[in-house]
């Protein structure tokens, strides 16, 4: 008899330890994903730097 309650309390303790088993759940989130990008462009001052300069050299072409 000893040993037919062994067996019934090892299989107690393994159903035990299978249902606590962890689960894992992976869900699309309920909000739309947002990105904010804060960009600064000087392309556009640079350009008009660097025509300014190539006409002050075509101005003065004897300064080099």
């Amino acid at each position: 008899m000893t040993v037919i309650k062994r067996l019934v309390q090892l299989m107690f303790v393994c159903t035990l330890l299978v249902a606590c088993a962890p689960t894992v759940e992976v869900k699309a989130p309920d909000k739309p994903i947002v990105i904010n990008l804060n960009l600064k462009i000087e392309h556009e001052m640079r350009i008009k730097i660097e025509k300014d300069v190539d006409a002050l050299l075509d101005q003065n072409s004897d300064i080099f």
